[in-house]
């Protein structure tokens, strides 16, 4: 609880009210209410052709708190998902906001694929290059190793028919459909602008990339190379 307290105010934020539940489990959550001008939202569904997709964190959170579960995490691969879910996207966004960004969401429950579907507007789709995907580097011997989620499971099952794997290993797809806890920042924008946003969110300390375009396609499915 100090923890999150500590996070609402590093966000700006004040932390007000709640209450508590009686369980065998700990649990513990926040909703938010704030305002924003309507010229400062950036829009989740705002991509164009052309475009390139930038992720400002990496992917594997899930795969590596699951096995962290069962007691087969290295202490280097809980330490790299505890720095990223503690991260602020507060960041990220300061950097970005100052260049021209068509469309962004952050990559939480759904995954990657399911939050980039939900990006893409009618008649456009996104070639994703696997292998510049900022990810844990354990998560996928993690995922080899079937130290996998119920919730990605549901993630494939809801948009792995929208998806095309081209020569990708199992343990790719499974980091693309895992649920982030915390995760990474997905933007849409051009590439001259993302180029040189890209340097500015690396020095905040955690895995990023440039991991795909946007291109406008009649089957809208998205081809992971």
């Amino acid at each position: 609880m100090q923890g999150g307290s500590e996070k609402v105010i590093e966000a700006g934020g004040t932390l007000a009210g709640g209450h508590s539940i009686a369980d065998a489990d700990v649990k513990y959550g926040l909703s938010v209410m704030g305002t924003v001008h309507p010229d400062r939202i950036f829009p989740n569904d705002g991509a164009q052709e052309g475009d390139v997709l930038l992720l400002t964190k990496p992917l594997g959170v899930g795969i590596v708190c699951t096995a962290n579960r069962m007691g087969e995490a290295a202490q280097e691969a809980m330490d790299m998902a505890v720095r990223s879910m503690t991260t602020l996207n507060k960041y990220a966004s300061e950097i970005i906001r100052k260049y021209d960004v068509h469309g962004c969401t952050d990559v939480t429950g759904f995954g990657f694929l399911g939050h980039l579907k939900e990006m893409l507007a009618k008649g456009l789709s996104a070639e994703i290059d696997s292998i510049r995907i900022p990810h844990i580097p354990e998560s996928l011997a993690y995922a080899d190793g079937f130290f996998l989620t119920a919730a990605a499971q549901r993630n494939r099952n809801h948009v792995g028919d929208l998806v095309e794997f081209c020569g990708v290993p199992f343990a790719v797809e499974e980091l693309l459909f895992d649920p982030q806890t915390s995760g990474g920042l997905l933007v849409s924008m051009p590439k001259e602008d993302a180029e040189q946003a890209l340097g500015e969110i690396a020095a905040l300390g955690l895995p990023c990339g440039i991991v795909g375009k946007v291109v406008k396609k009649e089957t809208q499915k998205i081809v992971v190379l």
